[in-house]
C-alpha cells in the first residue's frame, strides 16, 4: 500500500529581516508624521444662474498664487492652494486700433509717384554702350522718298517757270533751290522750323529736370547718343509728340505733366524710332521739295474759284464756258506730261499708307526697348481722348461725327485697335 507524500511545512511570513543573505536590506516603513491641522472650509452655496452675456466667476480662468507657499511635508497630501489677489487683465485684443487698409485697396498712385505701376528707375547706371550704327533708312523711309518724287518733279517745273523771270540768273535759282534741302538739317534752321512751324519752345529748368533723366534712360536702352538730339515742348492739352528734322524731339505739356515717367519714356522712344529709322528726315525732305508745287496748287485753286464765281454772273453760259476752258487746259497738261498729273491724285492715299506703316515701325522700336506695357497704356489714353473729342463735336454739331472710309485712308496714323494688335507679341509673357 502506497504512502501519501509528506506535506511541506508552512514557512513563516517574511519579516523585516533579510530573506536571503544576498538580498538588499529594505528599511522598515515609518509611521506617517502628523502634519499641521487643516482649517475647516465650509461648503459654498451654488452660484445663481445668470444670463449668458454676463460672465460668471466659474467662466474666469483659474488664478495662481503669487506669494510664497507654506511648507509641505511628504505624505501629507497636496499643499493647499490659497486665493491670490486679482490682477489687472490685459486689454481685449479686438479693442486694439484697426489695422491700416490693405495696400491693393488703395487708389492708383499719382503719375509722379514711384509706386505707380508704370514708373521706371532713371538712376544713372554708369557707362552707356553706344552702338556704332546710330541710324539707318528702312523700307518706309525709302518708300516715302519715292512717293514724293512726282511732287518733286512738279515743284521743279514750278521753280523752272519762276526762274524764267530772272533771265540769266535762272539757273542759279534752280541750283539754290536744289541745295536748300541740306540747309533744312542745319541746327539754326531746325530751331526756326521747330519754333515757327511746329510751335515748339525750349523747356523750362523744371521741365528739363523731368525730361532729361527719361531721355537718358531711353537712349541708353537704344544705344544712341542722347546729346545728339534736342528736346522741345509744345504748350498743348492733348497727348502728342513729334520727331522733326534730324535732331528734334518734342512732347506736349500734357504728356510731360500728366504721364508717369514710364509712359513718357514710351512716347519718347516712339519718336526716337522715327529718327533711327529715317522717317523724320525723309518726311521733312519730301515735304520741303514738294512745297513749291503745293503753293502753286493753292494759287491755282484760288484763281479757279475766283473765275468760277465770276462766270456765275453770266448765267449758265458763262459756267459752261469756264468748264470747257478748265477741262481743255487739264487735258492738254495730262497729255503733255504723259499722265503724270494723274499720279498726284493718288499720292495722298499712298503717302498716308506709308505714314501708317512708319508709325507701326516706331511702335515696334519702343516695344523692343521694353516699353510695350507703357505704350499700350498711352494708346488707351489716346483712344479715350479721341472718343471724347468726337462726342463733344457730335453734341456741338447736333449729330455725331462718323469716320468715313476716305478719312481712314487719308489718316497718317493707324487706328487704336491696329496698333494694339501689333503690340501683342511684346505684351505676352516670355515662355
Amino acid at each position: 500500500m502506497t504512502q501519501p507524500p509528506p506535506i511541506p511545512p508552512e514557512y513563516p511570513e517574511p519579516t523585516g529581516g533579510p530573506l536571503h543573505p544576498g538580498a538588499a536590506q529594505v528599511p522598515p516603513a515609518h509611521p506617517p508624521v502628523p502634519g499641521p491641522r487643516q482649517p475647516h472650509i465650509p461648503p459654498q452655496a451654488p452660484p445663481y444662474p445668470r444670463s449668458p452675456q454676463y460672465p460668471t466667476a466659474a467662466s474666469q480662468p483659474p488664478r495662481y498664487p503669487t506669494g510664497p507657499l507654506p511648507p509641505h511635508h511628504p505624505g501629507v497630501g497636496p499643499a493647499p492652494q490659497y486665493p491670490s489677489a486679482p490682477q489687472p487683465q490685459p486689454p481685449y485684443p479686438h479693442a486694439a486700433a484697426p489695422p491700416p487698409p490693405y495696400p491693393q485697396a488703395a487708389a492708383v498712385p499719382p503719375p509722379g509717384s514711384p509706386l505707380h505701376p508704370h514708373h521706371i528707375d532713371t538712376a544713372h547706371r554708369g557707362r552707356v554702350h553706344v552702338s556704332s550704327r546710330q541710324r539707318h533708312t528702312d523700307a518706309t523711309a525709302f518708300g516715302n522718298l519715292l512717293l514724293h518724287l512726282p511732287n518733286f518733279l512738279c515743284s521743279l517745273v514750278v521753280v523752272t517757270l519762276v526762274s524764267l523771270i530772272f533771265g540769266d540768273l535762272g539757273l542759279l535759282v534752280i541750283l539754290a533751290w536744289l541745295a536748300s534741302g541740306a540747309l533744312v538739317f542745319h541746327r539754326p534752321a531746325e530751331s526756326a522750323l521747330a519754333r515757327h512751324l511746329l510751335r515748339l519752345r525750349y523747356p523750362t529748368p523744371q521741365e528739363r529736370a523731368t525730361l532729361e533723366p527719361v531721355w537718358r534712360e531711353v537712349t541708353a536702352r537704344a544705344g544712341v547718343e542722347g546729346r545728339a538730339y534736342e528736346l522741345w515742348v509744345e504748350d498743348s492739352d492733348s497727348l502728342n509728340a513729334v520727331a522733326a528734322a534730324g535732331h528734334i524731339v518734342g512732347v506736349t505739356s500734357f504728356a510731360l505733366n500728366r504721364l508717369p515717367n514710364g509712359e513718357l519714356a514710351a512716347v519718347m522712344a516712339h519718336e526716337l524710332g522715327h529718327h533711327v529709322g529715317g522717317h523724320a528726315w525723309s518726311g521733312l525732305l519730301g515735304y520741303w521739295y514738294a512745297l513749291p508745287g503745293r503753293i502753286a496748287w493753292r494759287l491755282l485753286r484760288a484763281v479757279t474759284g475766283f473765275l468760277f464765281h465770276v462766270s456765275r454772273a453770266f448765267s449758265c453760259i458763262g459756267v459752261a464756258f469756264f468748264g470747257l476752258c478748265v477741262g481743255g487746259i487739264a487735258l492738254a497738261t495730262i497729255s503733255t506730261l504723259y499722265g503724270l498729273p494723274l499720279l498726284l491724285l493718288g499720292m495722298p492715299y499712298a503717302l498716308a499708307a506709308v505714314g501708317r506703316r512708319s508709325e507701326l515701325r516706331a511702335d515696334q522700336h519702343a516695344a523692343a526697348l521694353g516699353f510695350a506695357p507703357m505704350l499700350a497704356a498711352v494708346l488707351e489714353k489716346l483712344h479715350r481722348q479721341e472718343q471724347a473729342q468726337l462726342a463733344a463735336a457730335g453734341q456741338g454739331g447736333g449729330a455725331r461725327m462718323k469716320e468715313t472710309a476716305a478719312s481712314r485712308l487719308l489718316s497718317s496714323h493707324p487706328d487704336y485697335h491696329t496698333r494694339l494688335h501689333h503690340l501683342q507679341e511684346y505684351l505676352q509673357p516670355a515662355r
